[in-house]
């Protein structure tokens, strides 16, 4: 069983999820897009399920410092966790703000940005590769003796309490505002306006950006995404897009000397013969819009069951993987991702997706015959995989029908 405060969380991120989606209804607001929507949560599905195979970084660093560096070995009671918790915040605003102001630790974290909706889906939007670019913020921690268990509780403590700031249901705050980062602040920290990049870095605690000259209050709304928007309702895309960016610009860059400034400063900076930092540009309210692609609704339904489908076995997968042998591990992760994959293509109507979903399903259909032929499992797998294939590939068929006569 998966004891990850995050992992067991899940069920209150859909009850919420949920609960936020009834309320623009009842309002008449327009807060989620399903593709949008579809795409951010599949993004924290391949973060979680790509972390399984991260572990060194982060908390396994972590703990290797912690044994052989630290100066202290600080117990653990309740003013201790407090410190700590502080500690990790201070540790986060750092690690987040360099994940803006350094061009390759940036295309570690723009994944999180590139939703130009704001709502708790977006919460749910995470890099698969950020861990990679700001394990690193956090090892003082070990060092000076903050034992592993009780920092990832606080670090998964911080992460948990961003969850509820991401949404536009809720308005300032009062004297809240001065303590800790609401949902106005960090409305501003998804703004792509001019005045709001690069601001509110805190994760719990404002003073941080009050204190080392990072923060900015809402002012007008905010435009929501980033300036160099991915377009893809593809969640694996998402985490590659901006490195493609990258080296495409690092190849027109003709000195080595600028090609290594490129990725260390701060995105925009281009060398002199190349224009120079270019800002984020200013937003032409009249002719702005949002990426968007239109599919009929047979489709639009059968790409939530699919999700659906694959939230509930990402979850069962999250909470059981510990475990499972390394093979169905990889075997597991890999369906979940493909399907992931193949939910954006279709959203997309990729020529490639149909017979790649038709495979996909086949695929789950010939494992749960698998698992039944080997006495694998409950007995129960084969015919849940059964229905699953003959359910799924006659909504594909009508759906794909659908799009032909539109």
């Amino acid at each position: 069983m998966n004891a990850n405060p995050i992992v067991l969380s899940i069920p209150i991120f859909a009850v919420l999820i949920i609960l936020e989606v009834i309320i623009q209804w009842i309002n008449n607001r327009k807060l989620y897009r399903l593709n949008d929507a579809v795409t951010n949560i599949s993004c924290g599905i391949t973060q979680q399920v790509s972390g399984i195979f991260l572990k060194l970084f982060g908390i396994g660093v972590y703990q290797l410092v912690f044994e052989h560096f630290a100066i202290w070995q600080i117990p653990t009671n309740w003013y201790t966790l407090v410190i700590l918790f502080v500690a990790t915040d201070f540790a986060y605003y750092w690690a987040h703000r360099m994940s803006h102001e350094i061009n390759l630790f940036w295309s570690g974290h723009v994944v999180h940005h590139q939703s130009e909706d704001y709502n708790l889906s977006v919460a749910l939007r995470q890099s698969s590769f950020q861990v990679v670019w700001t394990f690193a913020f956090y090892l003082p921690l070990a060092v000076i003796g903050f034992n592993t268990i009780d920092f990832a509780l606080m670090a998964a403590l911080t992460t948990l309490y961003q969850f509820w700031i991401h949404t536009e249901l809720i308005g300032k705050l009062g004297i809240l505002e001065y303590i800790l980062v609401t949902p106005s602040h960090h409305r501003v920290h998804h703004g792509r306006n001019p005045k709001y990049i690069d601001k509110n870095h805190g994760g719990t605690f404002i003073w941080w950006d009050m204190l080392f000259g990072t923060y900015q209050k809402e002012e007008e709304q905010p435009t929501y995404g980033v300036t160099k928007p991915v377009n893809s309702w593809n969640p694996v895309w998402a985490n590659f897009a901006n490195f493609e960016i990258m080296g495409h610009e690092l190849k027109q860059i003709p000195r080595f000397a600028d090609k290594i400034r490129y990725l260390f400063f701060k995105p925009g900076w281009y060398p002199e013969e190349l224009g120079g930092y270019q800002p984020a540009p200013a937003i032409d309210k009249a002719t702005y819009k949002k990426y968007d692609t239109k599919v009929s609704k047979s489709l639009n339904g059968y790409v939530l069951y699919q999700f659906l489908a694959t939230l509930g076995f990402t979850t069962w997968f999250l909470f059981n993987q510990g475990d499972l042998e390394l093979g169905p591990k990889a075997a597991a992760a890999t369906l979940i991702l493909v399907t992931t994959i193949t939910s954006g293509g279709l959203f997309e109507l990729k020529k490639w997706v149909w017979r790649a979903e038709t495979g996909r399903l086949a695929l789950v259909a010939l494992t749960g015959g698998y698992l039944w032929y080997m006495n694998i499992g409950s007995q129960l797998i084969p015919l849940v995989t059964t229905f699953y294939f003959i359910l799924s590939l006659i909504w594909l068929l009508v759906a794909r029908r659908s799009v032909i006569n539109d």
